[in-house]
């Protein structure tokens, strides 16, 4: 447990480490060790963003109700709830990590990183109060108490934060953290396919905008979750496990399949239950890889959905409305601040 204040400890980088550190609680953020949080701080700060800044959710509101199929709009709400969940319980659940970790770097931009939950909790609700009709937000919100299969997958997550919480242990702490990774870049990810898959289509394009901005902020979360199970790895070996890593990655796995198909089913244009497993199987080997670790489905070697590139590119013609806007969109004077390069 990292000490608030530590008047004994050492703020020297030769003896900094991630976790078991004895630093003095100081953040004198001109001496680091992991010069990746540094570079993220910028970045994150860079990427400041509101909600209310995104234009057009009335028209999505428009559309939502005479343009979107049936099985769209189930897709759309439900979707929306597991997100809502996602971040709700990222937001609660990552102070409770800083209190491990005794890299004050590293705790600067965990606390960057649950301000930007918050942001994603609030633009969910944006988002719910201008498209969705107001009778049907409750059930939004609380879709799991109906739905077995997300109530599932709400469990397994939660289950593991709460037997962090409850038993904070090497393990349990390891476990919590291979988790936040997988949240990260694994859970959101069929959800933002569907939501860029209706941009595609030229449908529900605030949404979209909203959509990616969060994107683009989880790509920070995914990446400081995967430099902390590395330094785990190199400075606590007894405590990284890649069985652990793989086993869970592999529960992951299986389950977004079945949530996606559950709620995207067949009926979605440009996606069906062989692209959902395709696309959460390339995913995970993609993760896997920024771990050092090799693919757990080497017979998948490609993304099937080609026009998620194609949406994500900043050079792409349709990045106007989408990424283009996203990439550009700064409001913080911070990035000339001292902590620079």
């Amino acid at each position: 447990m990292n000490l608030m204040f530590n008047p004994e400890g050492n703020d020297d980088v030769s003896a900094r480490t991630i976790i078991k550190g004895q630093t003095t609680g100081l953040f004198n953020l001109n001496v680091v060790k992991y010069s990746w949080a540094k570079s993220l701080y910028q970045v994150m700060i860079g990427n400041f963003w509101v909600p209310e800044k995104v234009s057009g959710l009335k028209d999505d509101a428009r559309m939502f109700h005479s343009e979107l199929s049936p099985e769209e709009q189930r897709a759309y709400k439900g979707i929306l709830s597991f997100l809502i969940f996602l971040d709700s319980i990222q937001t609660v659940n990552l102070p409770h990590l800083s209190d491990y970790i005794t890299s004050p770097e590293v705790n600067l931009i965990l606390a960057i990183q649950a301000y930007q939950e918050a942001i994603h909790s609030q633009s969910y609700a944006t988002i719910l109060e201008t498209v969705v009709d107001s009778k049907e937000r409750d059930e939004i919100y609380y879709f799991w108490r109906s739905d077995a299969t997300l109530l599932e997958r709400n469990k397994y997550i939660g289950q593991i934060y709460e037997k962090f919480l409850q038993t904070p242990s090497d393990e349990n702490f390891f476990r919590a953290v291979v988790a936040n990774f997988l949240l990260e870049s694994i859970y959101f990810y069929n959800g933002f396919a569907f939501f860029d898959t209706l941009v595609d289509k030229m449908k529900m394009l605030a949404t979209g905008r909203v959509i990616a901005y969060i994107r683009r902020d989880e790509l920070t979360h995914i990446t400081i979750f995967a430099n902390m199970i590395r330094e785990i790895r190199s400075e606590f070996p007894e405590i990284y496990s890649e069985e652990i890593i793989k086993e869970m990655m592999e529960v992951a796995v299986t389950q977004e399949i079945q949530w996606s198909n559950h709620i995207l089913g067949n009926k979605i244009i440009g996606m069906n239950g062989q692209t959902t497993q395709e696309y959460t199987k390339w995913l995970a080997n993609n993760r896997l890889a920024m771990l050092g670790i090799g693919p757990l489905f080497p017979e998948v070697v490609t993304n099937p959905y080609k026009h998620l590139d194609r949406l994500q590119d900043a050079n792409g013609d349709k990045s106007n409305f989408l990424e283009g806007t996203v990439v550009n969109y700064t409001q913080s004077s911070s990035m000339n601040g001292s902590w620079d390069f």
